[in-house]
């Protein structure tokens, strides 16, 4: 792989030859309470890293800061979609993380207890995670959208003590209740809870009821005798765990220990961001994701940087409403957003972001999905018009942070629209056969990652053997992504979609990205989910499922323009079996396409039959959708 930059080679040379020293220089820049004994311990399936090192996320997010004169900087600022808003300084988020980590003290919280939070994207829940890790707890985020049952399995498998809720969050003007979905989940298999706390924002809501319910403000009260200092803990015991998406039924819950973590987030966030202490971030995701998680919460603290978390909905109660506040108001330097956001807005035309004054933002970063070429272009040279780059990457839950990306805190390499880039710093990564056979440039294979680095996940909580089958078992020795992906001359990657989605068309094979990317070509598409659809000639043709924007109408004119476009883009070979308008795509609560209910359609199957949905979407959401699309196409 031979790279443009100097700097990166450099980099990437380094940490193949020693990966141990090369980390271990990484990790200078955390606030270590004890320095490690070992670099690097190999237990095979799992690992550890910076074995005896003492430290604590939330010490040094926020302490750390304080003590070296910063804690008059603005650590958080927060913004709703009702146009209320806070800020914090470090030194003001300090104090109301140690009142909340001596309420949990209070409250009986123990070194290694799990607490779920269940509750907006709000200061309430940041202060919640960062208090948790400061009593070495181990936090599990569900994001404040799961049903019931969706919750009730995540509580079980984390065996929390403790669930911590709100009454109600905020989404597209309304007040969706929350409340009663802890009741439903505890009530169906909550036998480990003890207490549920509930954060009270509107009066109108009933008082909490049953006998194990406590306000926020009482919670917060019962902490007045009590220590909220942090405690100094060893790197590799568990920060936090966090459901991974997935296609059984049973929720993994990914580890991330206070170590390991810390410098992978840190690392990759100035590496890959340029994350620095003077920046304004907007991470526009949710508590309950990973990106939450590392760049809302973590990350940003830890470097220094002021971090914007937003709660309800994008759009909502105008298309750049949001938007505006943030980058003219806030000053935002940098936006980390998702593929699904950036075509959301481009359903409603240019003029509303257009409209935005961007001069001070700095650089836009997408990650969740690919970034199709034809939404990159819009953002880049539509919106942005080619002032500043903006730059796809790729990680997982299991990852901690990115792992392919544009090193734009080196040096930011050409960008090849479509592409997550190259393989970071300190990540040995390859494409394989399914039976471990290395592929050659520009075939296809499985994303495969040779060695562990510090922020991948070492343990599933409690399925030891589980996570040697799912992620070291695949293929032997290295780590399975269960992305279908390849590499190009250059060294760029391409992700063609999950290996489970990959269509087959004449011993051909074609990535449900690489085919929606190309109707994506066409201006008159918004949004598009293909799959493959049983085929007696071919073995699979693609179904596709088109979304318009909103000032195009469907129409056999543009059915055809459709199809040629997908013709020029991808060849013959992408043949074209069905091609279906609609009005909405089922889409998990992270934003990702359900495939699998589109397949239902094509199937004319009932969804309910389809017992491996993905476990971000609740079957009754994959019903509507379903029943929606079909009466749509009736």
């Amino acid at each position: 792989m031979k790279l443009d930059s100097p700097m990166v080679s450099r980099m990437v040379a380094d940490a193949s030859h020693d990966p141990e020293a090369f980390w271990a220089r990484a990790a200078e820049d955390i606030p270590w309470l004890r320095r490690w004994d070992r670099v690097f311990e190999d237990r095979a399936p799992t690992f550890r890293w910076f074995v005896g090192a003492e430290t604590n996320l939330s010490y040094s997010a926020l302490d750390h800061h304080v003590r070296h004169g910063r804690g008059g900087h603005a650590a958080l600022m927060y913004l709703n979609e009702r146009g209320e808003r806070a800020t914090f300084t470090y030194a003001q988020l300090l104090h109301r993380v140690t009142h909340a980590a001596a309420a949990l003290r209070a409250l009986g919280v123990r070194r290694g207890d799990r607490i779920t939070v269940y509750m907006p994207t709000s200061p309430e829940a940041i202060i919640l995670m960062l208090a948790c890790v400061r009593l070495g707890a181990i936090h599990s985020v569900v994001f404040a959208g799961f049903g019931a049952q969706a919750l009730t399995d995540r509580i079980q498998a984390s065996g929390s003590r403790f669930v911590f809720t709100a009454d109600v969050t905020y989404r597209k003007g309304k007040d969706v209740p929350l409340k009663p979905i802890v009741d439903e989940a505890v009530q169906n298999g909550g036998e480990s809870v003890e207490r549920v706390i509930v954060w009270r924002r509107d009066p109108a809501q009933p008082m909490p009821a049953h006998a194990r319910d406590l306000t926020w403000d009482a919670f917060l009260a019962g902490g007045a005798a009590h220590d909220g200092g942090f405690v100094a803990l060893e790197a590799n015991e568990p920060a936090f765990i966090l459901a991974t998406s997935g296609t059984t039924a049973k929720p993994k819950l990914a580890v991330h220990t206070h170590g390991g973590y810390q410098v992978h987030v840190v690392s990759m966030g100035r590496w890959c961001f340029g994350l620095r202490p003077s920046d304004v971030w907007w991470a526009t995701s949710d508590i309950g994701w990973i990106v939450g998680h590392s760049y809302m919460v973590y990350a940003p603290l830890l470097t220094g940087a002021t971090t914007v978390v937003f709660e309800g909905a994008l759009d909502h109660p105008r298309a750049e409403a949001n938007w505006r506040v943030v980058v003219e108001e806030f000053g935002a330097t940098g936006i980390f957003t998702s593929p699904t956001a950036v075509r959301a807005l481009m359903k409603y035309g240019d003029a509303p972001l257009r409209s935005v004054d961007h001069t001070r933002l700095e650089r836009v970063v997408c990650a969740g999905e690919v970034l199709n070429p034809a939404a990159w272009d819009w953002l880049q040279n539509t919106i942005l018009e080619n002032r500043i780059p903006v730059i796809d990457h790729m990680w997982q839950t299991e990852t901690g942070g990115p792992v392919f990306g544009n090193p734009y805190g080196i040096c930011l390499m050409p960008i090849k629209p479509g592409s997550a880039g190259i393989p970071l710093p300190g990540i040995e990564a390859a494409v394989m056969t399914p039976d471990g056979r290395p592929c050659a440039a520009g075939e296809k294979g499985i994303m495969v990652l040779k060695r562990p680095f510090p922020g991948l996940t070492p343990a599933l909580w409690g399925e030891p053997e589980r996570y040697g089958c799912d992620y070291w078992q695949r293929i032997p020795n290295v780590y399975y992504t269960g992305d279908s992906a390849h590499i190009d001359g250059d060294g760029y990657v391409w992700f063609a979609g999950r290996a489970d989605e990959i269509i087959k068309i004449a011993g051909h094979r074609i990535g449900t990205i690489e085919v929606e990317s190309a109707f994506l070509k066409h201006p008159a598409v918004a949004e598009c989910g293909v799959i493959g659809r049983p085929d007696d000639t071919r073995g699979e043709v693609i179904a596709a499922f088109v979304l318009l924007k909103n000032n195009y109408v469907a129409s056999a004119e543009l059915h055809q323009a459709l199809l040629h476009v997908v013709r020029h883009e991808l060849g013959p070979v992408a043949v074209i079996g069905d091609l279906k308008f609609v009005t909405t795509l089922p889409k998990t609560r992270s934003g990702k396409i359900m495939r699998r209910v589109l397949r239902a359609v094509i199937l004319d199957r009932d969804p309910g039959d389809i017992t491996t949905i993905e476990d971000e979407g609740s079957v009754d959401e994959a019903r509507q959708a379903w029943r929606q699309i079909k009466a749509e196409l009736s």
